[in-house]
């Protein structure tokens, strides 16, 4: 694990002011690195967090998110999604995402054929995400990591902004003591 990761976590306080290297003591934490509120694949990733939400807080796991918004602004996007109490962390300009490795996307990560694809696709499944507006970076690729006493024991890191990651293999590979 990096300095810069390891000096994140001291730094990263929720919504609960909790801080989440002290916490992961105590209990595994997912860490989900959304993208701007708005975009179709933040609202794909709130989705798969609220439909998995039972299976992931059942194997000890707690589930928090890295945004761009202000924690109200958050919260009603979180309420949406039945992700309702969930811990999270307000990062307006991006230096958590940034300590975490996750960096600004290239035109083939944001806008490349693939992307484009998924675009479509979930957007014919829901047309209503595409009226939404758009809060925080466009430009900001996700990420995943599940900490646990201090460490990245996992992490999941987008290579497009489609990708979709999949939580309970993420999760798997802890075993809480």
């Amino acid at each position: 694990m990096t300095d810069k990761i390891t000096s994140a976590l001291q730094q990263m306080k929720t919504n609960k002011g909790v801080l989440l290297q002290e916490h992961s003591f105590n209990q595994p934490v997912l860490i989900v690195f959304l993208r701007p509120f708005g975009c179709i694949f933040c609202m794909e990733a709130m989705q798969d967090l609220s439909n998995q939400r039972d299976y992931i807080e059942s194997s000890g796991v707690e589930i928090c998110c890295v945004h761009m918004a202000t924690a109200s602004v958050a919260e009603q996007y979180f309420e949406e999604y039945g992700l309702n109490l969930i811990s999270h962390v307000s990062d307006p300009n991006c230096s958590i995402y940034e300590s975490f490795g996750l960096l600004k996307g290239n035109f083939n990560q944001l806008y490349g054929l693939k992307v484009w694809m998924r675009t479509a696709q979930l957007a014919i499944q829901d047309l209503r995400r595409l009226r939404m507006k758009q809060i925080g970076d466009g430009f900001q690729m996700p990420g995943v990591f599940l900490v646990y006493k201090g460490q990245v024991v996992s992490q999941y890191i987008h290579s497009k902004t489609s990708d979709r990651p999949d939580y309970k293999n993420i999760i798997g590979s802890i075993s809480p003591q």
